[in-house]
């Protein structure tokens, strides 16, 4: 009789213990990831003429995570909220076209770099101009506060062009378009959709080195969340699927 009684509270405790492991799992797998990001920030997340929220941030997520297994609900706040939610730990990461940089590595851990951005020239696409050398003389279009600005403005004496000033980059677009100045600088990915919504230009200049975009949990929290999209990263470029993305919103 002891025996079958302890036989007994044996497998108990271990059905106990295998529920226990069981519900452990199920919570695991039935997490839902909190992902803050921008509202519009083209081509990386922006709402299409249909009202979906696409771009190569929302495509690179949705193809990690599918790779990967994990589930996400996406909080659409605008940039500096995005941030300003995953500091108070009100969400679990953010993508956002968020670049790394020392001082943001103090507050948060970043994934291995989806993307490297940088500056480069466009110009009308009927245009002969192809370098620098041949901006001399002549007038070239920047947006205010931007690297393609400060960029521009750190060159202009060197190769002897003047520079004219646009608060959005439709109308400076739109100004080489049509000739009164000769070029424009610009982020690579941005001018890149910008040419794929066909306005005109052409990229004629090497990409200069930028800023790297990275995923970002909070400092020692989620982890799990970074090696995954750090795993499904590695995955996409390897499978090809990273590149489709890229396709899909930058042309040259």
């Amino acid at each position: 009789m002891k025996k079958i009684i302890s036989t007994l509270l044996a497998a108990v405790v271990i059905s106990a213990a295998f529920i226990g492991c069981a519900k452990k799992n199920a919570q695991a797998s039935d997490k839902v990831y909190l992902i803050a990001t921008d509202t519009t920030f083209a081509p990386f997340e922006f709402e299409n003429a249909s009202g979906k929220f696409v771009g190569i941030d929302m495509d690179i997520l949705d193809a990690i995570s599918k790779d990967q297994g994990f589930k996400y609900q996406l909080q659409i706040l605008g940039f500096h909220a995005a941030v300003q939610s995953l500091e108070s730990k009100q969400s679990d990461g953010v993508i956002a076209g968020m670049s790394i940089t020392e001082e943001r590595k103090q507050k948060f851990d970043f994934s291995e770099p989806y993307f490297d951005s940088g500056v480069v020239m466009g110009v009308a696409k009927n245009s002969s101009i192809t370098s620098y050398d041949e901006l001399k003389g002549k007038k070239v279009a920047i947006k205010t506060g931007t690297e393609g600005a400060a960029f521009a403005e750190s060159i202009k004496d060197k190769y002897g062009f003047d520079v004219s000033y646009f608060e959005d980059s439709a109308n400076m677009y739109e100004d080489v378009r049509t000739g009164n100045t000769v070029a424009c600088f610009e982020d690579y990915p941005v001018l890149g959709y910008a040419i794929s919504q066909n306005v005109g230009l052409k990229i004629v200049t090497p990409k200069e080195k930028g800023s790297s975009y990275g995923f970002a949990v909070s400092k020692g929290i989620n982890g799990d969340l970074l090696a995954k999209f750090n795993k499904g990263l590695e995955d996409i470029k390897a499978n090809g699927t990273y590149q489709k993305i890229l396709d899909t919103y930058i042309q040259k």
